[in-house]
């Protein structure tokens, strides 16, 4: 847990600020976080999904989040997106922005996508098209008619087609592609939109070998550059990749730290092998 100087200070009770909006351009991760959450509760009809749950990651960082099913991973991403509100808690992206209290769109544009398990495209569009699609711009109808693609536009999907490694594929068909290049294709669909923390759910159930080592490879160059949460069962695909491991477990972090380290916690080995 941070000490007190480094919590996140709303500014939601000053006069002429909209509670909750972003005061200020940018995430402020001046003290290193990128993303606080703490005490934060959810109950689903007395069932108790997230229970004081406090969870720190700092920016740059890859961070891998296990645990077994019902322990809560799926409603940490929930508040995080906005899709559930807290019942209790504060949840911060930087400094400055309170997510309790933003809408859905509002904590994208802001920079934070999520990637569910299963992938979602266009699959009646090339790749190249898919990249386009997703890219941050204005949406509304008219501007969205009259946009063409000019250079540097062109050059960021070129970039992005490189970094997830499907130049060769970008004329053909989102849908013709392996399970394993559409989750690659909906990671870059999510770097266009120039997020600064991604959430990704499972994102090698399914693959190949091969293809969960190109993930692997992937995770890691996009590190630094921008902060992962990345929700896994795979163990020793979290051993290749976590700077730090978090294990959920009751809706709360029942140990965290490298994966070395939460392997030999006792409550961690009683929680996954039922001693």
């Amino acid at each position: 847990m941070p000490l007190d100087a480094h919590r996140p200070q709303s500014d939601a009770g000053r006069i002429g600020v909209a509670p909750g909006r972003v005061l200020r351009p940018g995430v402020d991760v001046s003290h290193r976080a990128i993303l606080y959450l703490e005490d934060v509760s959810v109950s689903f009809d007395g069932f108790r999904a997230l229970n004081a749950l406090s969870l720190t990651v700092d920016n740059g960082e890859l961070r891998c989040v296990i645990g077994p099913n019902g322990a809560g991973k799926t409603t940490m991403m929930d508040v995080i997106t906005g899709t559930t509100r807290p019942d209790s808690g504060m949840a911060f992206f930087g400094q400055t922005i309170d997510l309790t209290r933003l809408t859905e769109p509002e904590i994208a544009r802001a920079g934070i996508g999520r990637k569910f398990q299963k992938p979602t495209v266009f699959e009646h569009h090339t790749v190249f098209e898919n990249l386009e699609l997703a890219m941050k711009a204005d949406k509304r109808v008219g501007p969205t008619l009259l946009a063409r693609l000019d250079r540097l536009a062109c050059e960021r999907i070129l970039a992005t087609l490189e970094l997830i490694r499907l130049v060769p594929e970008a004329k053909r068909l989102a849908g013709l592609l392996s399970h394993g290049q559409k989750q690659w294709l909906e990671i870059g669909m999510l770097l266009m939109q120039e997020p600064r923390l991604l959430l990704l759910d499972e994102p090698v159930a399914g693959m190949t070998d091969e293809e969960t080592e190109r993930s692997a490879e992937l995770f890691l160059k996009l590190a630094g550059d921008y902060t992962l949460i990345v929700v896994e069962h795979d163990m020793d695909f979290v051993a290749r990749i976590a700077d730090r491991v978090s294990v959920l477990h009751e809706g709360r972090v029942l140990a965290e730290g490298t994966m070395a380290h939460v392997q030999q916690h006792e409550q961690v080995i009683e929680v996954f092998l039922g001693r």
